[in-house]
């Protein structure tokens, strides 16, 4: 298996120094992070890039990981839990403005359809790029999330970098937009199990904020056998990216028929667009839509309501 790595200092995240792996030559781009403090190379350590190396063998996926530089402010018993809120934040913005622009330069092409994945807190953190940058990512696929760190780590009273990093807290007040209309052109699978350490509950409170925003997603809940650990993410990550990649492979040969018909004159054929996979939105969560996410943009100015479904294993 092909594997290289950079690292360097960022001033975004206060001079530490982190490490970008991939592993992979062609396919699909797939940015994965690691479960809460975990490095680049957990993935390769807990075997889950052998689960993945069908995908690289065949060329559709390169896989990248990089450092969870957030992830240890959380852990750390030292830092103060509004430093970790911010780092959280800075750390989005050194994947968007370090990390991404690497990986582009790795596949020589700034054209990429990126996947972003992640496990526990990693899903936290997947889930968060795409709400919060549809734009740069095609789809998530979040396994056993831990989604409220508000919650979990500052008894409830968040900052405003929690709240501009979670989505549990700013999608339900982002307001109707370019924005949320791009979100709403994404797809978001969210799985767990309901074995040892699992908490269902997270998955569906996220299918409940996406869908009342009218944001695809789907819940699969495997059965009590998948605990919240390496073994179900080995077995569930492989097959959620290849459907992923299936849908990545067929938009690029219609965008590639559709150019080749315009460049011979020919109107494409309407009705012509690929889905993603089959969407199915949060359950009645009665909950209100609209507002910003960011900089207190205003108050709620719109409703919807969705309904829901699951997939079990």
């Amino acid at each position: 298996m092909t594997k290289d790595f950079s690292s360097w200092r960022s001033e975004r995240l206060e001079d530490a120094e982190v490490r970008l792996t991939r592993w992979g030559v062609v396919g699909t781009p797939v940015l994965l992070f690691p479960t809460a403090a975990g490095d680049s190379e957990e993935c390769e350590r807990m075997k889950m890039v052998d689960a993945l190396s069908p995908l690289m063998s065949e060329g559709r996926i390169k896989l990248y990981s990089v450092d969870s530089v957030a992830g240890r402010s959380w852990l750390d018993k030292e830092t103060p839990k509004h430093q970790a809120a911010r780092m959280q934040n800075r750390f989005d913005a050194f994947v968007v403005h370090e990390v991404l622009p690497a990986i582009r330069v790795d596949c020589r092409t700034s054209d990429l359809d990126i996947l972003v994945a992640g496990a526990s807190i990693g899903a936290y953190n997947a889930l968060a790029s795409i709400c919060r940058h549809p734009d740069l990512y095609a789809g998530a696929v979040c396994l056993s999330g831990t989604y409220d760190l508000q919650k979990k780590f500052m008894e409830g009273e968040g900052t405003h970098d929690s709240y501009i990093s979670s989505p549990l807290h700013f999608l339900p007040h982002m307001q109707e937009g370019e924005h949320l209309e791009r979100l709403r052109e994404r797809f978001i699978l969210l799985a767990h199990g309901k074995g040892r350490w699992e908490s269902p509950e997270e998955s569906w409170r996220v299918a409940d904020a996406l869908g009342a925003r009218g944001v695809p997603n789907r819940v699969d809940e495997w059965g009590t056998e998948w605990d919240h650990d390496w073994p179900t993410w080995r077995k569930m990550l492989p097959q959620y990216l290849a459907e992923f990649v299936g849908k990545v492979e067929e938009r690029r040969k219609l965008a590639a028929q559709v150019a080749a018909s315009v460049a011979a004159g020919v109107a494409p054929k309407r009705g012509g667009q690929v889905a993603a996979p089959v969407a199915v939105v949060a359950k009645d969560s009665g909950a209100e839509a609209g507002g910003a996410a960011d900089e207190g943009q205003g108050p709620p100015k719109s409703s919807a309501k969705s309904k829901s479904a699951k997939k079990s294993r």
